[in-house]
């Protein structure tokens, strides 16, 4: 649904992610940090090679590239911030919002192209990963606490007018708001009842 609200450039935002997904294989996979981060850090070659050599082959680089995705900004830090969650044993609130800042706020300035992002795109980043960590962790106090952090970022996202072309994150960060403050991480799959929650956000705006 996110995908067709960005209509003519859905391309572009089905292989960000994409990307963002086999970012999260790699932290989901990995049980030594030192074989992750070289994992991750190979993503980072490929992201900054400018001969367009470095992946060839490999579905998410080959989609980056087809849709002219790969210079997106952002795409760096969304790499930093899932390497926050592959070398670090213990995840506290500054190491959280390394991650956010970093996934979230990279994602979220990838998808909307934006290469001097307001500072409020990217707090709804960070509240969009912080729900999406939470529903997908098994310790309970980490999620409790990727919760409270999103639920801090929220006062200053109160009075934000988001550009049309934006809507899809909007949409996305509307979402994570709601079960934030319900003390909710992020569904798994797509249920029927999140695609009519999905629905009302994108007619209605809540």
């Amino acid at each position: 649904m996110l995908l067709c609200a960005h209509a003519a450039d859905s391309d572009r935002a089905r292989a960000i992610w994409a990307f963002d997904a086999r970012l999260a294989q790699v932290a989901r996979t990995t049980s030594e940090p030192t074989i992750g981060r070289m994992r991750l850090a190979w993503w980072t070659e490929v992201i900054e090679d400018a001969a367009g050599r470095k992946g060839r082959g490999e579905p998410v680089v080959d989609a980056l590239r087809a849709a002219g995705a790969i210079g997106a900004p952002g795409l760096v830090a969304l790499i930093d911030g899932w390497d926050v969650l592959v070398a670090e044993a213990d995840i506290d609130r500054e190491a959280l919002r390394d991650y956010a800042v970093g996934r979230g706020g990279g994602l979220f300035r990838a998808l909307a192209d934006a290469g001097e992002a307001p500072d409020w795109l990217i707090d709804a980043g960070q509240v969009w990963a912080l729900w999406d960590l939470a529903g997908h962790v098994g310790d309970a106090a980490l999620a409790d606490a990727a919760l409270a952090l999103a639920r801090d970022l929220l006062p200053g996202m109160e009075r934000v007018r988001w550009p049309g072309a934006w809507k899809p994150l909007r949409i996305a960060f509307t979402l994570a708001r709601q079960d934030a403050l319900a003390g909710r991480g992020a569904q798994r799959g797509m249920p029927r009842s999140l695609a009519l929650r999905l629905l009302r956000i994108a007619l209605v705006g809540r």
